[in-house]
């Protein structure tokens, strides 16, 4: 039975839980018995909180015999990225320099989850710093992803993908720069939202880069995803960047209705260089959706052209300067991958910085000139199959390009914009899950999940499942 409660989701677990069929004990014990039978092969887990767990779900169950049921989550075991504060805990953000750091108080985020009734497994793997998209780690070691335990299961959140395709975790949080959910969501074959920029509080978080860090869900289901934002999203006078809008019950906006919605292709930008396989995977979804009603219009969104470039110096200048006196006095101390990073930041200027954030705001004003004409884009997630752990290029119909330029060239725009912006898996290449990015206008996260909520009704997966639970369940 234990097996059965892990596979199921927080829509299909949170009824049995409210009716007392299931008890957020029994639940609990069997995410962290899963957790614990594969964290040595796929190393999601960073800490496995074994005893707080428990406690926490004992009152979690004696609150729901007693009548005192808090909603959705209540009772749900999930695992936090590993840059997320938790009050006196250890959050070392997967590097040497913060192995020993511990908060004085709860990010927003893990605020609103303890309110709404959610234990708390464990602390994820994941890139140092957030710094990178791989997920390997010199400190902590590689996340591995449980389809091929030999590729990367991308990053930086890898370890919070891994957690979900595995059964480790029922939910789980991402954070994302340059697309830090929706790559490792895309890779792993789950579903990863980065909300609109402002609506999820990044109080708590050790950042990356202020203006480009968000906070999302990472879920097995669309409908998961929602009810996550539900808790999450809402004004946080702590963080200087929240945005003080409306929200909504995001799953009652899940009807799978999308006549005559208008989906807009870039084919220029989004649909240039990518895997013949993944390209061919992603317009078949597009024309899932043309049979259920809606319909699809080419638009341009010139300055796109500029993006990486306004990406790469944003993303360098702000993460260098958080960093900045370590590394100058230990710069050792950070893995060699990122310290090479941080080192490329020192080096833009101020007119660097600056006119990159004018092209940002060009790109801005084309994407709002495009949802003029269209109510989401659509686009492959990741451009390529995701390659073996260590490798530092990959083959795109043949041609042999960088890695990390690549993995995040649809990604970084969602980004650069704060849009909203969720990959959801469309199906499988060679083994390996590929992606499909549903991009929105400022603050409607309920039509970008709707869009993807009629499109998981496809079953895109036909229910395959990664390579390690297959084989797990076999023995």
């Amino acid at each position: 039975m234990s097996k059965d409660l892990i596979s199921l989701s927080i829509e299909e677990l949170a009824p049995l839980i409210e009716k007392k069929e299931v008890s957020p004990v029994e639940l609990t014990d069997a995410v962290l018995n899963q957790a614990d039978a594969l964290n040595d092969k796929n190393n999601a887990y960073i800490t496995i909180t074994h005893e707080s767990a428990k406690e926490s779900a004992k009152k979690a169950e004696s609150e729901i015999a007693n009548g005192n049921y808090r909603g959705k989550l209540h009772g749900i075991p999930m695992g936090i990225k590993d840059n997320i504060y938790f009050k006196d805990e250890v959050t070392t953000m997967a590097s040497k320099i913060h192995s020993d750091f511990v908060s004085d108080y709860d990010a927003t985020v893990i605020e609103n989850l303890r309110e709404s009734g959610v234990i708390f497994t464990g602390k994820l793997n994941m890139h140092e710093y957030a710094w990178g998209i791989t997920n390997n780690n010199p400190h902590f070691g590689p996340a591995r992803n449980p389809w091929d335990l030999d590729r990367i299961p991308g990053g930086s959140s890898g370890g919070s993908g891994v957690a979900i395709a595995s059964n480790m975790s029922i939910g789980t949080l991402g954070t994302d720069t340059a697309g830090s959910i929706r790559i490792p969501s895309s890779a792993c074959g789950i579903v990863g939202l980065k909300p609109t920029h402002g609506l999820v509080s990044k109080y708590g978080c050790w950042p990356l880069a202020w203006s480009l860090d968000h906070i999302g869900p990472m879920t097995k289901t669309v409908t998961d995803a929602a009810a996550m934002l539900e808790v999450l999203a809402g004004y946080d006078s702590k963080d200087p960047t929240s945005v003080n809008v409306p929200t909504m019950k995001y799953t009652e906006k899940l009807t799978g209705d999308v006549k005559d919605l208008v989906i807009g292709v870039n084919e220029d930008y989004f649909f240039k260089d990518v895997d013949s396989n993944v390209e061919k995977l992603v317009r078949e979804g597009i024309q899932a959706l043309v049979d259920q009603g809606a319909k699809v219009e080419v638009v341009s969104i010139p300055s796109l052209k500029y993006a990486e470039y306004a990406e790469l110096i944003t993303s360098l200048s702000e993460a260098s300067t958080i960093h900045h006196k370590n590394l100058q006095k230990r710069p050792n101390d950070f893995g060699e991958d990122i310290r090479y990073l941080f080192e490329l930041g020192e080096i833009p200027s101020a007119v660097d910085y600056l006119q990159a954030q004018q092209i940002r705001r060009m790109i801005k004003l084309d994407f709002q000139k495009a949802f003029e004409k269209v109510d989401v884009l659509i686009s492959p997630t990741l451009p390529l199959i995701v390659p073996n752990i260590g490798d530092d290029t990959v083959a795109i119909n043949g041609n042999h390009v960088d890695l990390i330029e690549n993995i995040i060239r649809f990604t970084g725009p969602g980004n650069l914009t704060g849009l909203p912006a969720l990959t959801i898996p469309c199906g499988l290449v060679g083994g390996m899950p590929a992606g499909m990015q549903i991009m929105g206008p400022a603050f409607r996260e309920d039509l970008v999940l709707n869009v993807a909520y009629a499109f998981e009704k496809t079953n895109p997966l036909k229910g395959a499942r990664p390579q390690t639970l297959v084989t797990a369940t076999s023995k």
